[in-house]
């Protein structure tokens, strides 16, 4: 008797697995880099992924829909979608696989036939004009932009990164620091690419690709056109501007077309990707605002609840990774308790998180109550939505109307469904998503009619990622998607 049988089934069931993700992992690869069509699984990003990482997203997706979600069934729907033309597209290919098998009237004579017929509305996808586009400022989230720019450039018909704008001097030691900070970071790692300095010529080479560097005290002194630049979106990441008209000094630059500040901004329309931003028509509005961190956090999730159950009033209270606003150690600062050291304690400080929701969504206006709380982490915060119901549910029946909307409809790329018991700050950084709604601690009253929802996120890729996909609203660049 062969006692090593099951073992040696079991190796051979993971070589066969890894080797069809190797597959998996080249078609992705094809499919963005020869014809910018663009794999997500159930929204997670697979592209530049490792043969660990797309197995145990397979894993989460099975969880997620509680249907097993296989490597082999990704590999052979991305085979068919490989086959057909398809205009520069966003797919999930984990939705694609749970849809073909949850098929239960055989429907399809073939995988093909069946992706053909579900991207069909593909044909009739518009032309898109690829986009230049501007960084104002160069810190957090301006890096954090940069990099994922420059990493899903892809053939650059989207977002191009033309230009960086700084204040200052620029020479070789300027800007050999900035590439650093560009390629290493303490919170989110080395960046999974190349940057190179031309001091000569004012630019950074981010993967092989020119940017220029630009210095500049007022931003309507630039001619971006000097550099190759025309009807660009810029995006204002200082907060020096915060007005409209602070920020229409951008629109008098030559090459400017349209601007959008990665903060709360008055005057302007304050957009959460996902919930409002279909509200403002980029043809006729040239400045936008994307809001804050925390307001992109809390609003997808204020969303649900109010459309399936009602808000009577609420309270939100945010436990925020400490800032760059806050001093190292005490110090006089214009605030109070934000002049004490940032990573030694915890900070009571005020939110307008609660008052802005209801710029995005008005049914809200007065109902809600905010403060934060800055702790001792650089990064990852925690949103606590206190809510008093119209109508009544159980723990499972808020955690499935969430799942619900994470799963389709508008706010698929805004709320992740976590399903972890074991989930804790550094777990979340790098989610793309601006809110990780934790499934595990939803807390109901007895009487059904007030909710506690604990909602995680990254203050700063979540909330980067939100601007680039209101960025891409804005420039008219978003593509034939399927979620």
């Amino acid at each position: 008797m062969n006692h090593n049988s099951p073992y040696e089934k079991e190796l051979a069931f993971q070589a066969d697995r890894r080797k069809a993700t190797t597959e998996f992992i080249k078609i992705i690869s094809d499919l963005w880099y020869d014809r910018a069509i663009e794999v997500v699984l159930f929204r997670n990003q697979v592209i530049d992924k490792n043969v660990s990482d797309i197995i145990n997203l397979h894993e989460y997706a099975g969880q997620f829909v509680q249907k097993p979600i296989s490597i082999f069934d990704s590999v052979e729907l991305l085979r068919a979608i490989n086959d057909i033309a398809l205009p520069p597209s966003k797919l999930d290919i984990g939705k694609l696989t749970y849809e073909y098998h949850t098929d239960e009237e055989n429907r399809y004579q073939n995988v093909k036939a069946f992706v053909v017929d579900k991207l069909r509305d593909s044909e009739a996808s518009p032309q898109i004009e690829p986009k230049d586009v501007v960084l104002y400022g160069f810190g957090r989230i301006g890096r954090l932009l940069a990099r994922e720019l420059m990493a899903k450039t892809g053939k650059g018909n989207q977002l191009r990164l033309r230009a960086i704008v700084t204040r200052g001097r620029l020479d070789e030691e300027v800007l050999k620091k900035r590439a650093a900070l560009l390629y290493t970071d303490s919170v989110h790692g080395e960046f999974s690419g190349t940057v190179e300095v031309d001091d000569k010529n004012n630019l950074l080479l981010i993967n092989g690709t020119s940017v220029h560097m630009i210095s500049a005290d007022n931003p309507e002194d630039i001619d971006y056109s000097a550099y190759g630049i025309s009807d660009a979106l810029v995006i204002d990441n200082t907060g020096a501007f915060r007005d409209k008209i602070a920020l229409e000094r951008h629109l008098n630059a030559k090459g400017v077309d349209k601007v959008l500040l990665t903060a709360p901004g008055k005057d302007i329309p304050n957009i959460v990707h996902g919930v409002n931003h279909s509200e403002f028509n980029p043809d006729t509005v040239r400045i936008y605002s994307a809001a804050s961190c925390t307001t992109n956090a809390i609003t997808p999730l204020l969303k649900v609840v109010e459309d399936s159950l009602g808000i009577e009033k609420g309270h939100i209270e945010t436990i925020h990774a400490y800032t760059n606003d806050q001093n190292l150690v005490d110090n006089i600062h214009s605030k109070y308790r934000r002049g004490r050291a940032a990573a030694l304690n915890m900070v009571i400080t005020e939110t307008g998180a609660g008052k802005a929701v209801a710029k995005a969504l008005p049914a809200l206006a007065g109902k809600l109550t905010s403060n934060a709380i800055r702790v001792p982490v650089p990064n990852g915060s925690l949103a606590i939505l206190n809510l008093e119901l119209k109508s009544t549910t159980t723990p499972e029946g808020i955690n499935t109307i969430v799942k619900k909307y994470a799963l389709e409809g508008d706010l698929v790329e805004q709320i992740k469904y976590s399903l972890s018991n074991e989930l804790v700050s550094t777990d979340i950084v790098g989610t793309s998503a601006p809110a990780i709604y934790d499934s595990k601690a939803t807390i109901v009253s007895p009487d059904g009619k007030n909710i506690i929802l604990y909602v995680w996120y990254d203050n700063e890729f979540g909330y980067a990622h939100q601007v680039i996909r209101l960025s891409k609203y804005i420039a008219k660049v978003r593509r034939f998607t399927y979620y």
